[in-house]
This record gives C-alpha cells, structure tokens and sequence, in this order.
C-alpha cells in the first residue's frame, strides 16, 4: 500500500473513531479545560484561524494562546502510523499516573487537602499557566530525536514514576497503618484500651517474690464501693494499698497490692461488684509505647520525604503529559496534512457558558479541510493501528482536549 493511499484510509477511518466521549463537554472549572488545536499552515486556514480568533474574542467564547511547537523527525508515514498509536495508550498512561500522583498527594496531605493546587505545581507555576506559556523542553526531550525515540523516552519516565510511586505509597501506607493500630488501641474505655501512658513503674510493686499489683477498672458510681470493699475481697490485700490512677467519665482505673497466692480469689469477688481487673504487663507495654514512638518518627520523616517525591514527580509526569499531547498533535498533523511539515497550533480555552458555540464556530471556520467531518459523526468505535487519535470526536481540523482539573482527586 502506498503513502497516499494509506494517508486517505487513515483520514476516513479517523471519521469513525470515538474514544473518549463527546468533546463539547467539559468540566465544571472553566479553567480546567483546554483545546489543543492544529489546521494546516495555509493562506486559506491561516485566514480562517486569524478570523476565527477575532469571532471567538468578540463573542467570549473563550481565550486563545500560542502553542509553540517546534520541528521534530517524523521519520517515515508507516513508522509514524504506529508511533500514533503508541502515543494513544501513552496519553492515557501518563494521564492515569498523574491523577494516581495528585490522589497520593491530596491522601497524604490529607489535614492540608484543600492546599492541593497550591502543591500541585508544573516547574514552580500553575498548571494552566504553564500549559498556556509551554515551551518544549529540549534538554529533556531532544529534537534532535525521532518521535518515536521521544515517545520511548518519556513512555520509560512515566512507567518509572508509576512504579516508584506504588513502592513508596506501600511504604508509608504501612507504617502509618501501623502507626493508626497502636493509636486505636489507646481509645475506646478502659476495659479495653492499652494502659500505656496511664500506668507508671513507680505505681507497681515490681520484682517482689510475694507481692503484687492489681490494675481494677471500677464504673464511675462504684467509686466508695471500691473503697469500703476492696481490702475485704481477700485477706491477703494489703491495707490502704488503693490509689486511683485516673478517673474518665464512665469509669476510673485503681491500683491494689495483694499476695500473689490471693489473686484468682480477689479476681472472682471483684466481678461480683461488676469490677474490672485488668491483665497488664509492664514489659510488654513498655516495649509497645516504644514501637509507637518509633513508628511516629518514622511516618514523620517518611511523609516530609515523600511529600518532596509527590511534588517532584507530578511536576515531572505532568510536563511528560503536556509533552505526549504536542507530540500527539504533530504525528497527527503530518499524517493528516501530509508531507512536508506545514502546520499551526493553538490552544483554546473555553468559556463553560460556550462550549458549543465555540465548537460550531471552529466548525464553521475549517469546513473547507474536510466538508464531510461534520455528518461523519459515527457510534463506531474501530480499534485499528495507528487510527487511535483519542479525540473525542473526528472534526475537519485536529482537536484534542486537556482537562488539568485535580478537584476530584481530593
């Protein structure tokens, strides 16, 4: 199959491609939403862009920027059929990871979640700031390199990100699980909750071969029952042995002091007056309130860390995104406008109230590239090499939308 011919399928088939949904549809952030448009660089389309640009402006339909793409290798039309698909399920990639990325971010920061957007920043601007005054970056995307050399490149820097991303999440969601189970178990009344913080070394008789201390849990209108009954539980308590340790709304926790042989028989009269003893290990609670000051170290120093690292690689998968839109609009560009390169960008951002009288006037203005795009608007949706333009719709000009909004990912 020829060039020519397979440049006239690709446009044809195109007509029938819908993968997104329709484009007239934005998000409720007007300025979360942008047209990333191409039309050939002719005396015919330039005219029609120039009036166009004056028509939207007029009526306020929406804001219009310079895209500024620069010249990269397309190598030839069969490589860049395929390098057009690759790009496809690369914008969606990469689109995935930086809402993965934002998500992360607005769950870790979870008590600073309304400063999502003021963290979520494109080499230190706004992400719409950035998008409108983009500039390609040659330093880390030669364009001395094919697009297909520049798609592999920045495919390998979203898959990095992603599964570092995975790692690192795991990490911190693990010790702030950890973390979150020692500090539940410190909540709930004192029947249950740990005793840590609450009861002191010096509160017990400890290394005795005779003696012991008890731990009794007494409801909160017990109080001088605990008192009047709590030596004649057993002859072997010790005398005025009883202090209370803390007192709470439903209940208090007391000490008591008895020969070790007398506590199974304390134990079954204190339940008889509804009492508590509580099983307590010293050691053990010790060591515990160790791993929880540990683990709250640790959460602290891992979230600093891995804060930087969010902010660090959304910027990085974010500016990758902008770049695959760019690549995508000139793969697509040359294999529909043909060869040799000539052809012009803009970007769009609608106004909410105006979508589709925006998308009618950009109708209205580029018919003449393909009279036909207008009542080409199929349900089909063909999953062919090369065919895949992720626009939402096939039009007489090239569109593709980018939505920057990250409200939904907080």
């Amino acid at each position: 199959m020829g060039y020519i011919t397979e440049w006239r399928l690709y446009c044809e088939l195109l007509k029938h491609k819908e993968q997104r949904g329709r484009s007239g549809e934005v998000g409720e952030d007007v300025m979360s939403e942008f047209w990333l448009i191409s039309v050939p660089l002719d005396i015919a389309s330039s005219q029609s862009l120039e009036k166009f640009k004056r028509a939207a402006a007029k009526a306020g339909l929406g804001s219009s920027f310079r895209f500024h793409m620069p010249e990269l290798k397309v190598g030839t039309l069969d490589v860049l059929l395929g390098v057009a698909d690759d790009l496809s399920r690369l914008d969606t990639h990469a689109e995935g990871v930086m809402q993965k990325t934002s998500q992360c971010m607005a769950e870790v920061m979870e008590h600073f979640n309304d400063k999502l957007l003021e963290n979520a920043l494109a080499n230190g601007v706004e992400l719409a700031t950035y998008l409108t005054k983009f500039q390609w970056d040659r330093a880390k995307y030669p364009t001395a390199l094919s697009v297909k050399s520049l798609t592999e490149i920045i495919s390998k820097q979203v898959s990095q990100v992603e599964m570092e991303l995975k790692s690192r999440s795991a990490a911190y969601s693990s010790v702030k699980a950890s973390l979150q189970g020692f500090e539940q178990r410190t909540e709930g009344s004192l029947q249950t909750r740990t005793l840590a913080g609450i009861v002191k070394k010096e509160d017990l008789v400890l290394n005795s071969e005779y003696l012991t201390t008890l731990l009794v849990v007494v409801p909160r209108s017990g109080d001088k029952l605990w008192e009047n009954t709590y030596e004649s539980m057993s002859q072997f308590v010790v005398p005025r042995s009883s202090r209370k340790l803390l007192e709470e709304e439903d209940a208090g926790i007391f000490t008591v002091t008895l020969f070790k042989k007398a506590v199974r028989e304390f134990k079954a009269k204190a339940s008889v007056h509804k009492f508590t003893v509580r099983e307590f290990n010293l050691e053990e609670t010790e060591k515990q309130r160790q791993e929880m000051s540990r683990l709250s170290v640790e959460k602290k120093e891992q979230y600093g860390t891995f804060v930087r690292w969010l902010k660090v690689n959304f910027r990085e998968v974010f500016v990758a995104w902008i770049h695959i839109k760019a690549l995508r609009v000139y793969a697509e560009s040359v294999l529909r406008y043909g060869l040799p390169v000539s052809f012009q960008t803009l970007l769009l951002q609608p106004e909410k109230k105006h979508v589709k009288r925006l998308r009618e006037e950009l109708q209205f203005s580029f018919t003449h590239l393909d009279p036909t795009a207008a009542a080409s608007k199929s349900d089909m949706s063909l999953d062919i090499p090369g065919v895949n333009s992720g626009q939402q719709e096939y039009y007489s000009y090239i569109c593709y939308s980018i939505n920057i909004n990250l409200q939904g990912c907080s």
